[in-house]
């Protein structure tokens, strides 16, 4: 018996000091939608120079920026290195363009980007994109993860949707098809000149495959459908301290001959795991945005 009580106390010693290194194991599993870089009192315009600055001496390529709406200003970039990665899954094009933001939130700036270990795994892709999250750590800074109070494993992300019934991934918003890679590129180029409240920010081409993406802004004005509208969506689903506008801009993608976009029930969700479905600030809120998106990006890219 004395034995016995011996083995279960060690045992019981085992176990207690394991539990908390399998607690920081699974904690680590876990990665949330945005990094929250640097926080303080600042001037915008000097900030958003000074986050563009520090991307490019870290080896990346600004491709864009825009501010979709007052104190907030989205910065757009990408490396040769994350389009190797993004050509080796379908549909990984989406994430060439990584996105970094600059906040307003009463006396103080927050400069934020979107993780880009937890969208490599949304987007299934091949690598992790730890080499890109060590990168901008060092540029721009990581105080902490967030966008989500638990946070989502990679098993979750690689499978990811929101609920039953609402798109995957690869569910994509068909927007057009035409005779070519070519010929695609350029008809969305010159519709996306119509001046109809989509309008183009910038352009990626994937080396070596007929992909390209081009960001755009997306504005109702005021006879438009505010559901499509960037402001208005973000005005329901960014109700927190720390702010997401790095989720912005959306991309249209051209692959091969066709013409695509994640679907919003799949790109939101992804980005707003925590969002409800029910309640003040909720996809409820945003019951007609899918189909405003998709309206809006077909008008805009076909004649």
């Amino acid at each position: 018996m004395r034995m016995f009580n011996q083995l279960m106390r060690g045992l019981l010693i085992a176990v207690c000091t394991l539990l908390p290194f399998a607690a920081s194991v699974q904690a680590a599993d876990k990665f949330k939608p945005f990094v929250l870089a640097e926080r303080g009192p600042g001037d915008m315009k000097e900030k958003v120079d000074e986050v563009k600055e520090s991307l490019r001496d870290a080896g990346f390529e600004v491709v864009g920026d825009y501010v979709p709406f007052e104190d907030s200003h989205v910065i757009i970039f990408t490396s040769d290195a994350i389009k190797s990665v993004a050509a080796l899954t379908e549909y990984g094009g989406f994430a060439m363009a990584q996105r970094a933001a600059v906040v307003r939130v009463g006396n103080e700036l927050q400069v934020s980007y979107v993780n880009p270990v937890y969208m490599a795994h949304a987007y299934r892709l091949k690598s992790d994109f730890s080499n890109t999250s060590e990168a901008l750590a060092k540029a721009l800074g990581r105080i902490q993860e967030f966008g989500s109070e638990e946070g989502l494993s990679e098993r979750k992300l690689r499978k990811y949707h929101y609920t039953f019934g609402m798109e995957y991934f690869p569910d994509v918003y068909e927007l057009a098809e035409h005779s070519s890679h070519r010929a695609a590129v350029a008809a969305v180029e010159k519709n996306l000149q119509k001046d109809d409240g989509v309008e183009p920010l910038y352009r990626i081409d994937m080396p070596g495959k007929d992909v390209t993406i081009i960001g755009v802004s997306m504005a109702a004005g005021e006879d438009g459908d505010k559901y499509m509208d960037d402001a208005f969506q973000m005005s329901v689903v960014d109700f927190g301290e720390l702010k997401n506008s790095a989720y912005l801009p959306y991309e249209i993608m051209i692959t091969g001959n066709r013409v695509v976009a994640l679907h919003m029930r799949f790109r939101m969700a992804v980005h707003f795991p925590d969002l409800k479905m029910m309640g003040s600030n909720s996809f409820m809120k945003l019951m007609p945005s899918p189909a405003a998106i998709e309206k809006a990006l077909k008008d805009a890219v076909n004649e």
